[in-house]
């Protein structure tokens, strides 16, 4: 695993979205002149499995895990807190290496303060890939059997997007096209950083994974959630 940065002699100082709509365009076309952005690689892709066979994604795909939030209300990095010896990130990293796709780990993103729009919007603005498959970090129960069923999902589906649902809510994990980004980039300066209106400009596709998953979809936000999935994982163990 390295560690790779990609240069401009571009100005890219951090800049939020509370500036003025000129200034936030200012600074977004800055960064698409290109970035300047620490990410990890997996520069080997894991080996497939018995589930890729079932949903072999088409060339061009990767996955991105974002670890690049404030965990504001977890009130420490969430991606480095320990679950029977591993990371979060490391469990959900072991998770989609199984798909047999390249990683990425997006640590920073280039317009802060966005919520998870930032680190997607990272994500596709440094992606040489068609479609990209977006995990959060905080999710350690994801198993390789929903990652497969949604990757399906998105192959049957013939549209640019696909987020997991739950109770009509859009979430995590998703996938979209490469050419979402512009849409991405315009929310973000209307200062719409919701992933529900992400869902809903995109025509996304809602893939309901049903009862089975659901303990899959848990994540940890806040420390009462973390207090819940450190209890379920003693179960398992």
């Amino acid at each position: 695993m390295v560690a790779a940065r990609l240069h401009t002699k571009t100005d890219l100082r951090p800049f939020t979205p509370s500036q003025n709509p000129a200034v936030l365009t200012k600074g977004l076309c800055k960064i698409s002149k290109f970035v300047h952005v620490a990410t990890d690689f997996s520069m080997k892709p894991a080996p497939p499995s018995s589930q890729q066979n079932a949903a072999r994604p088409r060339a061009g795909m990767e996955v991105c895990i974002l670890a690049g939030g404030l965990s504001t209300r977890m009130g420490r990095n969430k991606a480095l807190l320990r679950l029977g010896g591993k990371t979060l990130l490391t469990h959900i990293r072991q998770a989609a290496g199984k798909l047999g796709l390249p990683i990425r780990v997006i640590r920073r993103d280039l317009v802060p303060r966005c919520g998870p729009l930032g680190g997607i919007y990272t994500a596709l603005k440094t992606s040489g890939a068609d479609a990209v498959l977006f995990l959060a970090c905080d999710m350690p129960f994801v198993s390789e059997a929903l990652l497969a069923r949604l990757l399906k999902e998105f192959h049957a589906a013939g549209r640019r997007a696909v987020f997991t649902t739950q109770k009509s809510v859009a979430g995590f994990p998703l996938v979209l096209g490469a050419e979402t980004g512009p849409l991405v980039e315009q929310l973000i300066l209307e200062k719409r950083f919701s992933l529900q209106n992400l869902a809903l400009k995109s025509g996304a596709k809602r893939f309901r994974p049903g009862r089975t998953f659901l303990n899959d979809l848990r994540n940890a936000n806040t420390p009462d959630d973390w207090a819940g999935l450190r209890k379920e994982f003693a179960k398992k163990s």
